[in-house]
């Protein structure tokens, strides 16, 4: 049991950034802070998303030269030495919306220090009030 645990330390990682992504959302109550641990959070998952894509043992890229769909049965494809693309196009995507999502987040905190000239969500809840 301890060998399996210890075989998947990529995923205990991830699952620790995730967990110090999320204080940092919950826990803090500077708004920069919780940006980066918004940051942080997203970071965890790509990385987990990603490493659920890997294959051990001399997976390739799914590139096939020559052919053009002839001579099918002589090159016969077996899918087992080819890794799946889907996940790592779909990580760019979420990569994508990522750095969307942290650019209008720092512009909404900034807009909310120039009103209010603190990035305290405390202080800033009082001034509302």
């Amino acid at each position: 049991m301890l060998d399996f645990i210890a075989s998947k330390y990529n995923y205990w990682i991830y699952i620790v950034l995730m967990m110090i992504g999320f204080y940092a959302m919950i826990g803090k109550t500077n708004l920069v802070k919780k940006i980066v641990g918004m940051n942080i959070f997203q970071t965890a998952i790509i990385l987990f998303y990603v490493s659920t894509a890997c294959k051990w043992g001399g997976a390739t890229l799914p590139i096939l030269t020559g052919g053009h769909g002839h001579g099918a049965v002589e090159h016969a494809i077996n899918v087992s030495n080819y890794i799946n693309p889907l996940p790592h196009v779909l990580m760019l995507t979420a990569i994508v919306v990522m750095v969307a999502t942290l650019g209008v987040a720092v512009a909404i905190v900034i807009m909310i220090y120039r009103k209010f000239k603190t990035l305290n969500e405390d202080e800033i809840l009082k001034a509302m009030k």
